[in-house]
């Protein structure tokens, strides 16, 4: 028998994280999983700003993401999930893949931006990356489909 035993949820704040979060919410509750909520940051690349406007250095955006992620984390938790969260440093993809292993997760429920072309190759494609890699099912939610979650 299939035991999903924990979920992984990377969060971006975008739309389609916030939807993948309620997504992970209803498996993780229908399956009696723990819920784990990851947001990466980036490393910024190493370059001199000589102009006088600030710019947030890791640090900061990490503990930004932090105060973000426990809203969310309160909610699910208020509404008697089995839930914790995190931030780290580095590349999404890796981060993610890495977090997979150390956790033992047997499902990641991840959102996607859907971009296409010039931008998806330039850019890359974390939820691409993490399908590819991972070694559990991977499901990406799209801010732009049709739900199969009811009220």
């Amino acid at each position: 028998m299939f035991k999903i035993h924990t979920i992984l949820c990377p969060v971006d704040f975008s739309d389609a994280s916030r939807k993948a979060v309620r997504y992970a919410q209803e498996f993780a509750g229908s399956m009696g999983a723990s819920l784990y909520l990851l947001n990466v940051v980036e490393p910024r690349p190493m370059a001199v700003d000589i102009s006088l406007n600030y710019v947030p250095l890791e640090g900061d955006l990490e503990q930004a993401a932090k105060e973000d992620l426990e809203v969310v984390l309160k909610e699910l938790t208020d509404g008697g999930f089995k839930a914790a969260c995190g931030v780290e440093i580095g590349s999404p993809a890796d981060v993610i893949l890495d977090k997979i292993d150390e956790m033992d997760v047997n499902m990641v429920i991840m959102g996607s931006h859907g971009k296409k072309g010039l931008s998806r190759l330039i850019m890359g494609s974390v939820a691409e990356t993490v399908v590819r890699k991972a070694n559990c099912p991977v499901l990406i939610v799209k801010t732009e489909e049709k739900e199969f979650i009811g009220e």
